[in-house]
């Protein structure tokens, strides 16, 4: 730390300290070989062994997944129509109106979201039996809406940035205007719409609040299955957990700063 002040160094230092020593805390007791979460008595794995002999913990893991893989698919969908209306079209009827819808959820708390939902798929149910109750379905859709709004962002800020010259040379060569968007503009923005499915996908992976609105009975996501977990006591097979989705996002970091440098 070079050329860094004592004092900020020494703030630097408290702060990484908060934010990762409770990560490194759960990572270790998640090899304790007690339940006791105060001390650790040795190391063993047979946590990591319980959690893969719970079959419910890994089935709400591998509904989260899915509904977080199709909520980041049609979020980012979703996000770029909206982010290329806003961003190509400065001048239409209801051009106000689309962009306070696409970013009121990035305001609105998170119970606001998951009530509305609620309130909106009972009165669709009631109106046209349409959804047939509360499931992986209504919290995919649930998501979507929190989560287009941040691909909105994302993708709309990335296309404000470029010009359409490529595009524009593109239907000047004999490329119809959705060939050209198709072909030359969404390519250029791959970085943003990648961006925006991770966002996407990380905020429906880690969602509670609207999923405990939105999900029924058979449809309970992986946070949900924690906090019922927790609501009995802290116990050892979350640790397992925690632990291996951290070393996932780890590598996951990992590939994408070697990937980066070595395209440098």
């Amino acid at each position: 730390m070079r050329g860094i002040r004592p004092f900020t160094a020494t703030a630097l230092i408290l702060g990484l300290l908060f934010l990762y020593l409770p990560i490194l805390w759960v990572v270790l007791l998640s090899f304790n070989e007690s339940r006791l979460l105060t001390r650790f008595e040795g190391f063993s794995l047979r946590w990591y062994q319980a959690l893969f002999s719970d079959p419910a913990l890994l089935a709400a893991l591998g509904r989260s997944l899915l509904i977080a893989l199709a909520a980041g698919v049609i979020a980012v969908i979703i996000g770029t129509l909206a982010a290329t209306a806003l961003a190509r079209f400065p001048r239409f009827r209801g051009r106000a109106l689309l962009a306070f819808l696409s970013s009121a959820p990035l305001v609105l708390p998170e119970v606001m979201l998951g009530f509305g939902a609620l309130i909106l798929f009972v009165s669709l149910e009631r109106l046209i039996g349409w959804p047939a109750g509360r499931g992986m379905m209504t919290i995919i859709l649930a998501h979507t809406l929190l989560a287009a709004a941040y691909v909105t962002v994302i993708v709309q800020s990335r296309l404000a940035g470029r010009e359409r010259v490529l595009e524009e040379a593109a239907m000047d060569l004999g490329a119809d205007p959705l060939r050209a968007y198709l072909l030359v503009t969404l390519p250029s923005i791959a970085p943003a719409l990648i961006a925006g499915f991770l966002i996407a996908f990380t905020l429906s992976l880690d969602d509670l609040v609207i999923a405990s609105f939105t999900a029924g009975p058979g449809a309970t996501t992986l946070p949900m299955a924690i906090y019922s977990k927790l609501k009995l006591g802290l116990s050892p097979e979350i640790n397992a957990l925690a632990t291996l989705l951290v070393l996932t996002a780890a590598l996951a970091v990992s590939i994408a700063a070697w990937s980066l440098a070595r395209r440098r």
